[in-house]
């Protein structure tokens, strides 16, 4: 299991815990080998995994969250079983109501119809949109406390990875397009899928939620594949705010498992760190216990801030490309709109169970 991160926000000049807004993202791996076997998991009620995850988030209580890695199906009869249970009170811990959601299909396991790795075969997981063995394996979802405003929401799955500015393309070892130009120009950007959707919260103002889940810059070859893939994924966010949200005077905040360290592990530092230090959001800089004990046990990683070991995050394995974990890396992010009516009041990071 990997990170929940936590922030609390709240309209500038108020200071009531009334007027606090609880927002998480946590990448809870509720991932199964199989089509069904995630809603079987939930609904034996036996799964300690799945027990770990309720007692979090009923402890946490979120008044919005993002889950990332959460098997989709056209139902969504996982994730409203999820919900069923976190509903339920649980050994002392009061029930957590979500009534609203957004979970629309997303690209994992959706076929591409290409050779999109390069290995001269087609049908491969690799070779879906976003890797996954079946339709909506790894996917995410949002639920909330507030109404979410589905009928506005933006879902960017069919954009095409060319599209964005500035994306550096996959090259093979002699500089000719990799795997295919073919391929490569069908390519979407997202591994699974990038939302806006705007939430009316209690006083009335909409604030809109950036949700994504980029590929893991890993677990591919020279070309750098994944990690091209990654950086535009995230990149996409930088453009979208300017040309869409800034000029409009909205309120956002990003949120989501973006796979990528500002100084470690083999993301792109520099895309991550065009959102890090964007004067438009703020960066909350979350922190905990868990963080400096990770500093002592796990080694490496925390180039940016070694004097600093609170900072770090989860231990990702293989990151380094050489089989070796790279330590914590900062990987889970919740970024809010940084001028205007919002500021971060409180923020808090959570390990594994």
């Amino acid at each position: 299991m990997r990170m929940l991160l936590v922030v609390a926000l709240c309209l500038s000049g108020l200071a009531a815990a009334a007027d606090t807004i609880r927002i998480a993202s946590f990448n809870a791996a509720l991932s199964r080998k199989g089509p069904g076997l995630l809603l079987r998991d939930i609904e034996q009620g036996k799964d300690a995994q799945i027990n770990a995850v309720v007692a979090i988030l009923q402890t946490v209580r979120p008044d919005i969250l993002l889950i990332n890695e959460l098997d989709h199906d056209y139902e969504n009869l996982a994730l409203t079983a999820f919900l069923r249970r976190l509903n339920q009170d649980t050994e002392g811990r009061s029930a957590l109501d979500y009534p609203y959601f957004y979970a629309p299909p997303q690209n994992t396991g959706v076929p591409s119809g290409r050779n999109l790795d390069g290995d001269g075969r087609l049908g491969g997981p690799a070779d879906n949109y976003g890797f996954g063995y079946f339709r909506g394996q790894y996917a995410m979802a949002l639920v909330s406390r507030f109404p979410l405003d589905t009928d506005a929401a933006r879902d960017f799955s069919d954009v095409l990875w060319k599209q964005v500015p500035d994306a550096k393309m996959p090259k093979a070892a002699d500089g000719t397009t990799f795997p295919s130009y073919e391929a490569l120009h069908a390519m979407r950007l997202s591994s699974k899928s990038h939302w806006d959707v705007p939430v009316m919260l209690p006083d009335g103002r909409r604030l809109h939620l950036l949700a994504s889940h980029p590929t893991p810059p890993v677990f591919d070859g020279p070309e750098d594949m994944n990690g091209k893939r990654n950086r535009a994924e995230i990149l996409f966010w930088d453009s979208y705010i300017r040309e869409a949200l800034l000029p409009a005077n909205a309120d956002f905040i990003l949120l989501g498992d973006l796979n990528a360290d500002p100084a470690d592990g083999e993301g792109s530092h520099d895309a991550i760190n065009t959102l890090l230090t964007a004067n438009y959001l703020q960066d909350p800089e979350p922190r905990s216990n868990g963080g400096a004990l990770a500093a002592r046990t796990q080694g490496g990683g925390q180039r940016a801030s070694p004097d600093r070991p609170c900072h770090r995050h989860r231990r990702l394995a293989r990151c380094t490309g050489a089989g070796q974990p790279a330590g914590g890396l900062r990987a889970t992010l919740c970024l809010a709109k940084g001028f205007g009516r919002w500021r971060v009041l409180a923020n808090a990071q959570g390990g594994r169970v």
